[in-house]
């Protein structure tokens, strides 16, 4: 469009020089053979005017011409006919105070020549305006491209992928402000990455330490004379340790550093034995077989947090249906909350404002870092 704006502007431009430089001309022209014919006529050497197509006292005469032909001035005047052709006029007061004019009309071949150019700035603004239609896409497309290869790389980086980096997959050695975008990216990619594995080593390190003075603390309440005080104090020791295991879980799972131990497996007889061993009384129900290649150990792990997480926050009946490659854990409780819906598993919360026995918010997150691992996907 702003193509299109500047060649109208520049052929409109074109067009009225050309025109006026036309008219200039032809008023010159007439102006000069006016007063050649005043000359001729008023030396007495021609009676008869007409013979160089001039009046004298002609009635068509245009008014504003006349008026100034009256103030004892030569002039010119352009008028149009009815076809919108241009008319040149041309007067000179005499010395008898008649007024001597001539009145003649733009040519066919100035006509044909603005014509002419008229149709060559026609072209030619449609060939400017294509022309640069098609740089503004080429250079458009080029950055457009440069900007969803960057926003696909960012994409993967927000999904963890930590070595990938914007500025190798735009490519090429362009500096503009793609590459500045790009840079500015992998910079803070890289700065979040050493924070993020700063962190975890630090929640690693706390949880490592604590290891071996919890043993030692439910080694010690094992100790303990039998009654209520000791089994309050064994009960939370064992509690304390399970926190430590799983916070050691998640800080493995996070460093991107686990992998799994493949083998096949008929998926529907793994989980009916597994369950089965846990709790005889939740339902299995196998749609249909299928053979899968997964991490058992990972698996029962995963289904083992999901079936806890029912137990501790649903409510009874728990149904596990195994239809192919899909298990779905369900019971009849009120449903996760709706931030937990919207944000996934979070660490350290329940989705419940009652803490007491109600676990520290870890199962559903070491569920979905195992998942991870499996290649699987938790909803």
């Amino acid at each position: 469009m702003v193509g299109a704006l500047v060649a109208l502007a520049l052929s409109l431009v074109v067009h009225n020089a050309a025109r006026v430089s036309m008219l200039d001309n032809a008023r010159d022209l007439a102006d000069q053979r006016i007063q050649v014919a005043q000359r001729i006529y008023e030396s007495g050497r021609q009676q008869n005017p007409g013979a160089f197509g001039v009046e004298v006292d002609d009635a068509a005469i245009p008014k504003d011409l006349l008026a100034k032909v009256t103030e004892d001035r030569r002039a010119t005047y352009i008028a149009e006919d009815s076809q919108g052709i241009p008319e040149i006029w041309a007067a000179v007061p005499l010395k008898d105070g008649r007024v001597l004019s001539l009145h003649t009309r733009i040519t066919d071949r100035s006509t044909d020549v603005l014509k002419d150019l008229d149709q060559a700035l026609v072209i030619g603004s449609i060939a400017v305006v294509f022309g640069g239609c098609a740089l503004g896409v080429l250079i458009g497309g080029q950055m457009s491209r440069r900007l969803r290869k960057a926003a696909a790389a960012a994409n993967q980086v927000a999904k963890g992928e930590t070595d990938v980096r914007v500025r190798d997959a735009i490519g090429g050695v362009v500096r503009d402000e793609t590459d500045d975008l790009a840079r500015a990216v992998d910079a803070m990619a890289d700065a979040l990455q050493q924070r993020i594995q700063a962190e975890r080593r630090v929640t690693a390190d706390i949880a490592h330490e604590l290891r071996t003075p919890v043993t030692g603390l439910l080694t010690a309440a094992e100790l303990l004379p039998p009654g209520r005080p000791s089994e309050l104090v064994r009960d939370r020791a064992q509690a304390m340790r399970t926190l430590v295991e799983d916070v050691l879980e998640v800080a493995r799972l996070d460093g991107a550093s686990e992998r799994a131990e493949l083998q096949d497996i008929v998926l529907g007889e793994f989980v009916s034995r597994r369950v089965a061993a846990k709790d005889a009384e939740i339902e299995v129900r196998v749609v249909h077989e299928s053979e899968v290649t997964t991490d058992p150990r990972r698996l029962e792990r995963v289904l083992f947090n999901l079936l806890a997480n029912a137990a501790k926050h649903g409510r009874a009946p728990i149904q596990v249906t195994v239809e192919g490659r899909v298990i779905r854990v369900r019971d009849h409780g009120r449903g996760f909350p709706e931030e937990l819906l919207a944000d996934g598993p979070r660490r350290f919360r329940t989705g419940s404002s009652d803490r007491a026995g109600q676990g520290h918010g870890l199962g559903l997150t070491i569920a979905a870092g195992q998942a991870r691992v499996l290649g699987a996907r938790l909803t």
